[in-house]
């Protein structure tokens, strides 16, 4: 749906996701300036897309900017973040949205202080797939939700400054939280750093849930095979969203069913049956939504209390965290 009036977004943080996310921003006509601490950088940036580079003071103080969308080091998420929601701006933020339940608080309590809305970037819950996989729920074509399993693994994009926990981790508790409707009862959180001393680079997470619902979530930096994939396991059938898969094939129904004969299991298999799903960019949907909510001011799926939501479950899994000692040769 077309925005009723012009919307000019300002991307502040020249990364490799500052970049995926100021493309989208220009391909909507919405970028109207780019900011990163390196001013030579946001010249650069500036260059190819076509517009101006601005430090964030003068973009906090622009009236033409209608929204920041934050993709800078999560430790200055805060900062930035709350400079830019004083100053009457809406706000995106790349998750993770902080690196402390504290500092996820006092942005959502900035926010409703200012009027303003925040939106965080949970990346998934904007892809096509997962909003038909949540339909399906919804809809009934599994049944009654029994466990959910997330592994995003593959090899690197390795950091030294933050964990996986906090790089990985939100997009799929932003998924689990969707489909649960709740936040877990217990949290077991494990995980080992063989890269950096101190830094997890792999986890092993499980959740419970008041409903009987449980999950699962492994996370790596080091798997040599990369595997996006989500399993929703219902009394009557699962649902795969696969995002390593061709398109036509992401979203499979299977609607295997499990009868007990005495003491004896009875398992009857049934062909995949591979769900249609329109194909859309989702990043290009989440500059979509973010725009959709400087024009009417309407809080986003991923508002500032569902960023608070999933950061309450991070800092569970970091209280719970048990790191495997690692006696490192190398």
């Amino acid at each position: 749906m077309p925005l009723a009036k012009d919307i000019q977004i300002s991307v502040v943080g020249c990364g490799m996701w500052g970049r995926n996310i100021a493309r989208n921003c220009a391909r909507l006509n919405l970028l109207h300036s780019l900011t990163d601490s390196d001013q030579e950088r946001a010249r650069e940036f500036a260059d190819n897309f076509s517009c101006t580079a601005l430090d964030f003071e003068t973009v906090c103080t622009d009236n033409a900017v209608d929204g920041i969308m934050i993709s800078a080091s999560a430790a200055a998420h805060e900062s930035l973040a709350i400079a830019a929601l004083q100053a009457g701006k809406h706000v995106f933020i790349e998750k993770p949205m902080a690196l402390s339940l504290a500092s996820a608080q006092k942005i959502n309590e900035t926010a409703k202080a200012s009027g303003r809305e925040v939106m965080i970037g949970h990346l998934i819950r904007y892809h096509p797939v997962f909003q038909e996989l949540l339909r399906q729920v919804e809809n009934g074509a599994i049944g009654k939700i029994r466990h959910i399993q997330a592994n995003r693994l593959a090899m690197g994009r390795i950091r030294n400054t933050e964990s996986a926990l906090f790089d990985l981790c939100p997009h799929d508790l932003s998924l689990i939280l969707a489909l649960t409707g709740c936040l877990p009862e217990t949290v077991s959180c494990h995980g080992a750093a063989h890269i950096t001393p101190g830094i997890a680079d792999m986890l092993a997470t499980g959740l419970g849930f008041a409903n009987g619902i449980t999950a699962g979530m492994n996370t790596s930096w080091l798997s040599p095979i990369k595997e996006h994939r989500l399993t929703v396991t219902g009394q009557s059938g699962s649902l795969v969203f696969d995002d390593t898969k061709p398109w036509p094939e992401k979203l499979t129904l299977f609607s295997d069913h499990i009868t007990q004969a005495g003491s004896l299991f009875v398992v009857e298999r049934a062909s995949p049956n591979h769900l249609p799903v329109a194909e859309d960019e989702p990043l290009k949907q989440e500059v979509r939504a973010f725009a959709k909510i400087c024009e009417t001011g309407a809080p986003a799926l991923t508002n500032g209390d569902e960023g608070v939501a999933v950061q309450s479950v991070l800092e569970e899994m970091l209280n719970a965290f048990e790191m495997t000692n690692i006696s490192r040769s190398d």
